[in-house]
């Protein structure tokens, strides 16, 4: 690899993790005067936004957060492959959940990782938006959709060659959701 590619791919990795960084939540809020951080979950991400701003914000947070995944993983694998691709895809991620814009916060990187999905795995996308969606149906809780959705990729990764990127992708929403899996399983299985 030449220096030039070198820091081409330097520069997608960091455009990605800032992009992936803004976080139209918290922005809006602002906007409307209200402060996620101390309302709801305190998450700032697009379940919380629903839920303090009303369902409309939820969804244009959402779709934002998907575009923030989406646009960067899409523009890099058309112009350098899809290794480029899924780093930075895996950038976006990471940029929404620790945004140095929030100091270090962020939202659980659901929406931004089916976005990077989306930009190089459209149907690994859609088998994850119907797990989601049938997850929340049943359940009618947005994290069990987030969970079940993040383990249908685990599954695909196992069935598919690009495993190792989808694997770690869905254990780091996975991870991100670690409160929501123990309060789920307290709730359950203790008194």
């Amino acid at each position: 690899m030449n220096a030039g590619s070198v820091l081409a791919w330097a520069g997608g990795l960091l455009a990605a993790f800032l992009i992936g960084s803004l976080n139209p939540a918290t922005m809006i809020a602002r906007l409307l005067g209200k402060d996620l951080a101390s309302s709801g979950s305190g998450n700032p991400g697009a379940t919380n936004a629903g839920r303090v701003l009303g369902r409309k914000w939820g969804v244009v947070v959402g779709v934002l957060d998907v575009l923030k995944g989406l646009v960067p993983t899409f523009v890099a694998g058309h112009l350098f492959g899809a290794h480029a691709a899924y780093a930075v895809g895996i950038a976006a991620v990471l940029g929404h959940i620790w945004s140095p814009f929030l100091k270090g916060r962020g939202g659980k990187g659901v929406a931004t990782t089916l976005g990077a999905i989306l930009g190089v795995h459209p149907w690994v996308a859609l088998v994850v938006v119907v797990v989601f969606a049938v997850a929340v149906l049943l359940t009618r809780w947005v994290a069990a959709g987030s969970i079940f959705g993040a383990l249908a990729m685990i599954v695909v990764a196992v069935l598919i060659w690009t495993g190792l990127w989808l694997m770690g992708i869905g254990l780091l929403v996975l991870g991100r959701h670690k409160n929501n899996v123990v309060g789920w399983w307290r709730q359950r299985h203790l008194p």
